[in-house]
């Protein structure tokens, strides 16, 4: 028995952010390394918006400087009414929007006003924090193990046998960590699923939500198209609860300023918990993001520039892992879908007498000889055993791309003998 509560004795701290702070330590004593861990932008390479910078700047000058509305002023809400209604189909009044300072609190919330300790929350792994998220509410853990032959998402069939007495199911596509998606009739399935299961149980029996995070859903490439539930079944609206935001889309991870979309009643519950907690936007970056998001030209302008710049690394990158591949060393990646992750595998735990036998050394022996620093998807929930990883482009240098596949390439020869 510790000093401190039960909570604090037993959190396992973010691996990601962890990860990501010994590299920076290394950084700064002088050290190179191709830093792909950490899902953020590097705001030389990838800026927010010159539009929405001068927003936040006017809205400073003109002393937006006091405490917002409880749910977020009505002028944003309304704001981000219409955006979701442009890009996404769906209808949202302003009572049925909360905005907060990104998505983590709004997270942290509505895990609050759904899950018990005891109850069952259904996520797949790897995916970003529900384990920790399921932890702090005592939660009880129905986790799915994903495969890359499913692009590491889950199904309705692997989530079927997790449904009865499930408060929860964490969805989150395109999905940090692997920039994958789910299509159109998978989607579809699990929307049947969830209104199957809500109609079979009793009336005055708790429901099963769908935690819906779409902070990726603007940037998909190629062919692959984002959907929603809400899109496909209406029906799915009085039981999905969407986490969104600017912190992607427009590269303003540190602007804060995120935003639910839910049933007016649930809602409500995640307002009255956020007033205790006081987790907001900044009252100038909520009128700046009103005032940027109703600038349609620019917002689109601006996308169209982003997403290509980062599709460009992703694809640079995939390239470079399948010409590895093609030359015999124990490496794959899937083909960039969304977000700005890419899904790596490096397969060399115990392929060499010398080289590294666990997937912990893996990590340590790429950041060593190749010095590339990438995230395990083991730092996602996923088993300590597992070869996959992700890169994060937000602060790729295309420039540098042609020494890191050299020094990578060299490291794998190594292992060789």
């Amino acid at each position: 028995m510790g000093p401190y509560s039960q909570l604090a004795e037993n959190l396992v701290g973010s691996e990601i952010v962890r990860l990501g702070n010994l590299i920076a330590d290394r950084i700064r004593r002088g050290e190179h390394i191709f830093n792909y861990t950490i899902g953020d932008f590097n705001p030389k390479i990838f800026p927010i918006p010159d539009g929405y910078k001068r927003a936040i700047q006017e809205a400073y000058e003109e002393h937006f400087t006091n405490y917002p509305a409880a749910d977020g002023i009505l002028p944003l809400r309304e704001a981000v009414s219409a955006f979701v209604k442009r890009h996404y189909h769906v209808d949202y009044a302003p009572n049925e929007i909360q905005i907060a300072s990104g998505g983590r609190p709004l997270i942290y919330s509505l895990f609050r006003c759904l899950v018990d300790p005891g109850d069952k929350v259904i996520y797949a792994v790897p995916s970003w924090n529900n384990n920790h998220y399921t932890f702090m509410n005592g939660g009880q853990h129905a986790v799915i193990e994903t495969t890359p032959e499913n692009a590491f998402m889950p199904t309705a069939e692997s989530i079927r046998p997790h449904l009865e007495g499930a408060v929860l199911l964490c969805l989150c596509t395109p999905q940090n960590p692997t920039g994958t998606t789910l299509s159109r009739k998978d989607l579809e399935e699990i929307c049947d699923l969830v209104l199957e299961e809500n109609a079979r149980r009793p009336e005055g029996a708790r429901k099963l939500h769908v935690m819906f995070d779409q902070m990726y859903g603007l940037l998909t490439y190629g062919d692959t198209v984002h959907y929603n539930p809400v899109e496909l079944r209406p029906e799915m609206k009085e039981y999905t609860v969407f986490v969104d935001g600017i912190s992607k889309c427009l590269a303003a991870t540190g602007v804060r300023v995120g935003w639910s979309l839910g049933p007016a009643s649930l809602i409500a519950k995640m307002k009255a918990l956020l007033t205790h907690i006081g987790a907001w936007a900044p009252m100038a970056e909520q009128v700046a993001t009103a005032r940027y998001l109703g600038q349609t030209e620019a917002v689109a302008e601006y996308l169209d520039q982003f997403k290509a710049a980062l599709h460009e690394r992703l694809q640079r990158i995939y390239d470079g892992i399948q010409s590895l591949k093609a030359k015999g060393y124990p490496v794959d990646a899937i083909h960039p879908q969304g977000g700005l992750y890419l899904t790596v595998k490096f397969d060399l735990s115990g392929k060499s007498p010398n080289g590294p036998q666990t997937q912990e050394a893996v990590t340590d022996y790429l950041l060593q000889e190749a010095k590339l620093a990438i995230t395990p998807f083991y730092a996602f929930g996923a088993s300590r055993t597992d070869p996959w990883y992700r890169i994060s482009v937000g602060t790729c240098d295309l420039e540098t791309l042609p020494q890191m596949f050299s020094q990578l390439e060299a490291a794998l020869e190594k292992l060789r003998g």
